[in-house]
């Protein structure tokens, strides 16, 4: 009787960064305010979250700011470069503002990878600089880089095309016009942060605003055709933590699926940087674990010998519309592609009838560019 020997060797189109993360395309990023996750898992206040999200989705256990990091700027700029720069304020950029270039916007602009901050309660006319409406300068870490404002500039055409009115996210999300990294902070009243008419309830509010805006995402091409979505809340009000972080998307494991590994800002921005394959990792982002646990690997799950027809293989993580090539060796060195193939969904079968010839097969799934 013949043996089969498997071994799957995970291949992924493009770097090598994040080689533990699906090829996801298009990363939405909402960030909430100031509660902790014991404010918001099983409250009575948050029936999206807990009845709707959460099952779906995935979420960690033990989530925290950076240590000792508060108020809310210092963690938006950790988000952004994986350092506070030494600011323990909410002072906006005329105070605050940063000449490196060390920082996420650039390494993304460098790889070409497009990106776009959406606020709430901006014009979209100027650099958003200042307070205005109920939009807090203090969440939008982007505004606190030269290169991205020109040095406090209120009318630098880059910070401008950047930094958007969140009014016009739904639109882009329907043209399919969204940027790869999307930045998104709802204003005082909508990010669990301020008591507003007519609820008087930030967590409340908080919740309906996701109930009314997490869909959108969810229903979009950007996000169907291998998006990610992640939320999250800038510091805990009792400590550093655990605050919340939800992670939903095709790729991801979802269904409730929870875990309890330390995870920090740090390993949001480290998430991010592999997903897009840009380095050098920055700050603190260098030594975070990253957030790869939520999502299974690009490659092949699963295995079935059947006998007397060969042997089917499971591929996961595959973005639709890409190229998928299985190989498939009795050696390790010497490979041979015996199936090429697009497919509309995230995972795909294939039977390999040729297997009942060989006492060994290793296989291989590669993306093609």
């Amino acid at each position: 009787m013949r043996r089969f020997y498997l071994v799957w060797i995970l291949m992924l189109a493009g770097t090598s960064l994040g080689a533990s993360l699906p090829p996801i395309q298009t990363v939405f990023l909402i960030l909430m305010e100031n509660h902790d996750w014991t404010d918001l898992k099983d409250s009575p206040d948050a029936p999206y979250l807990n009845n709707l999200l959460l099952p779906m989705a995935a979420h960690c256990e033990q989530y925290h700011n950076p240590p000792g990091v508060h108020p809310s700027l210092p963690n938006y700029l950790w988000l952004e470069a994986g350092t506070n720069f030494g600011i323990y304020d909410d002072l906006p950029p005329a105070s605050n503002h940063q000449p490196t270039t060390d920082h996420l916007a650039t390494l993304l602009d460098n790889a070409n990878v497009p990106w776009k901050a959406y606020q709430e309660d901006i014009s979209g006319t100027c650099v958003p600089l200042s307070d205005t409406n109920a939009y807090a300068v203090r969440h939008n870490p982007f505004v606190y880089f030269d290169d991205v404002t020109g040095t406090n500039d209120p009318s630098h055409p880059y910070g401008i095309a950047h930094s958007r009115p969140y009014s016009e996210f739904a639109a882009d999300l329907t043209n399919n016009t969204v940027a790869r990294y999307n930045f998104i902070t709802p204003n005082l009243c909508n990010d669990t942060h301020d008591s507003c008419a007519p609820l008087f309830n930030p967590v409340r509010q908080g919740d309906n605003w996701l109930a009314a805006e997490v869909p959108k995402i969810l229903n979009s091409t950007a996000y169907q055709n291998s998006g990610a979505l992640f939320i999250t809340w800038d510091e805990s009000t009792t400590g550093d933590g655990p605050i919340g972080l939800i992670v939903d998307s095709p790729l991801a494991r979802g269904g409730g699926y929870a875990n309890s590994f330390y995870y920090t800002h740090s390993s949001t921005l480290r998430t991010v940087q592999e997903i897009f394959g840009v380095t050098p990792l920055l700050g603190d982002a260098a030594n975070a674990r990253d957030l790869s646990d939520f999502f299974p690997i690009y490659g092949f799950s699963a295995a079935v010998n059947v006998p007397g027809v060969g042997i089917q293989l499971t591929a996961v993580s595959v973005i639709p519309g890409s190229t998928n090539v299985i190989e498939a060796s009795f050696d390790l060195t010497l490979w041979t592609a015996i199936s090429t193939n697009i497919v509309a969904t995230n995972t795909f079968t294939f039977t390999d009838t040729a297997a009942t010839n060989y006492d060994a097969r290793f296989y291989r799934l590669v993306q093609s560019p």
